[in-house]
């Protein structure tokens, strides 16, 4: 009897311990986030899984020129907006949308996908709600981790490595 109760504590104390160990573990491309309510009253609320550049080109190895992307890794990104809205002058309904790009040399175009939830490699263009071409910007800083944020005045930026992109989001008038 002794040695059942002492075997059943010592399992219970190592699958404790083992577990413990795997949520301390980062995940490669962990989960992150952003929210905010801008100036004009629109919430934005944006969620992805956050890939590293571990050595790799933009552009070449990850986030190829020409090709579509899920902007992000494993889930599909998602960017959801509580009122109607136009971003870079350009009418978007409410909702949740997966956020697509097509990287290219000079500009980038933005994808807002109607089909959110779903895997990130999924990409259907017929359920394509709108498409923004944006300027890529140069980012001084080489930012290992893609981020993506946005901004009280309704900016959403994307930096990764010396790469970079915005757009505007207003409230739909």
């Amino acid at each position: 009897m002794k040695a059942t109760t002492i075997l059943l504590a010592l399992t219970m104390i190592l699958t404790f311990s083992f577990a413990q160990a795997q949520e301390q573990k980062q995940k490669a491309s962990p989960a992150d986030s952003s929210k905010v309510t801008t100036d004009d009253g629109v919430t934005i609320d944006i969620h992805y899984s956050s890939p590293s550049l571990k050595g790799r080109q933009l552009g070449v190895d990850l986030a190829e020129v020409g090709k579509v992307w899920r902007t992000g890794a494993n889930e599909a990104t998602t960017v959801e907006f509580d009122k109607n809205v136009t971003v870079n002058g350009q009418k978007l309904p409410a909702g949740k949308y997966s956020l697509y790009s097509i990287p290219g040399e000079n500009q980038t175009t933005m994808i807002f996908n109607k089909t959110w939830k779903q895997w990130g490699t999924k990409y259907d263009e017929k359920e394509d709600a709108l498409r923004v071409v944006v300027d890529n910007e140069q980012n001084s800083d080489n930012v290992e981790r893609m981020k993506i944020t946005a901004d009280k005045n309704g900016k959403i930026h994307l930096v990764w490595g010396n790469y970079g992109l915005a757009m505007n989001v207003k409230a739909d008038k």
